[in-house]
């Protein structure tokens, strides 16, 4: 039996999956082992290389019916897989500094090898879970998390760019000034933009500027005696249970995102939209409200255009290494190993 597999390579564990021919994934839930990627990367690829038996002994195959690996890792890194020269967050160890990351795990477990970056693997995961494998559809994802990531499919396709840095959607910049509720609000991202997507609707943007800017206005909350950045993260369990501060921090981020995504419906025209991540791993009556608030936040589209579709996207902890799987399963057909 032909099998390939999904490797999620984050700077503290490794995330497995795999995927037969004909689409069904033998892994249900994470499958993970940890990278130990701050000892560099001869270390790291042999943690990928154990884990990789591990996967294979949960999904009950023998190691030698893989014919194909995909595999996914933050950026920054070029399309093909090669490590940026300034190193990174997830890849501090000096040896990782222009490290061609795919080509060494070719090497090493002697398969050919697919590379994603994790924003584009959750997108093509997310695109999967509606159209399948073989697919010639156009979508838009965006991944909420501490950042926010994302990608383009088109014709069923990720587009990863010159350099590697397609789909960085994250770093779009929104009119954000249009939603109401936020006068005086300067979002602030990371890479130094002001007003960009991930600037709004992000962990980090709950911590940096969401918080700051709403509990003044709301004194005695109970989120105003806990550490900002562990506030943050109990945001989105509150907005579920209906408190009405987090509950307006997720309604401005719906909005911002609706913005967004008007840009995205008049520059592709998608068959389909999908929000992920973790802001999103909460009650289907929360996701409904969100998803909501995010049509109330869209300018008014054409007629032809209003029925766009809005869909969550499954499984979001097991994203990258189904959407990494998905890749390689393209190779492995278009190699003729599958």
């Amino acid at each position: 039996m032909e099998v390939v597999a999904g490797i999620d390579l984050g700077g503290t564990a490794i995330n497995y999956t795999l995927i037969t021919r004909d689409e069904k994934f033998l892994i249900e839930g994470l499958c993970e082992h940890p990278a130990l990627s701050k000892q560099g990367p001869d270390v790291c690829l042999q943690q990928i290389e154990d884990g990789l038996k591990i996967a294979a002994d949960l999904g009950q195959i023998p190691l030698t019916d893989i014919v194909a690996i995909g595999l996914d890792t933050p950026g920054p890194a070029s399309a093909a897989g090669q490590l940026s020269a300034k190193g990174s967050t997830n890849f501090v160890h000096a040896n990782w500094a222009g490290f061609d990351i795919r080509e060494g795990l070719a090497r090493k477990l002697n398969k050919p090898v697919s590379y994603l970056n994790d924003g584009n693997a959750g997108a093509l995961w997310g695109h999967f879970t509606i159209f399948g494998a073989n697919s010639k559809e156009t979508s838009v994802s965006i991944v909420i998390g501490t950042g926010l990531g994302g990608g383009v499919i088109i014709d069923g396709n990720v587009v990863k760019g010159r350099k590697g840095f397609g789909g960085e959607l994250g770093h779009v910049l929104i009119p954000y000034q249009s939603i109401p509720g936020i006068e005086g609000m300067k979002p602030q991202c990371n890479c130094g933009r002001s007003g960009d997507l991930e600037s709004v609707c992000s962990l980090t943007a709950i911590e940096k500027t969401f918080l700051p800017y709403f509990l003044p206005k709301y004194p005695g909350h109970e989120l105003g005696k806990v550490d900002l950045s562990k506030a943050a993260k109990m945001v989105r369990g509150m907005a579920d249970r209906g408190d009405a501060m987090c509950r307006e921090i997720f309604r401005v981020q719906a909005h911002g995102i609706g913005l967004f995504l008007d840009e995205m419906v008049n520059t592709f025209d998608p068959d389909a939209l999908i929000i992920g991540g973790g802001a999103l791993e909460a009650s289907e009556a929360f996701q409904k409200w969100f998803i909501d608030q995010v049509r109330v936040g869209m300018p008014a589209q054409r007629e032809e255009q209003a029925d766009i579709p809005i869909y969550v996207m499954p499984n979001g902890d097991t994203a990258g290494a189904r959407g990494a799987a998905i890749e390689a399963l393209k190779l492995a057909r278009s190699s003729g190993l599958a």
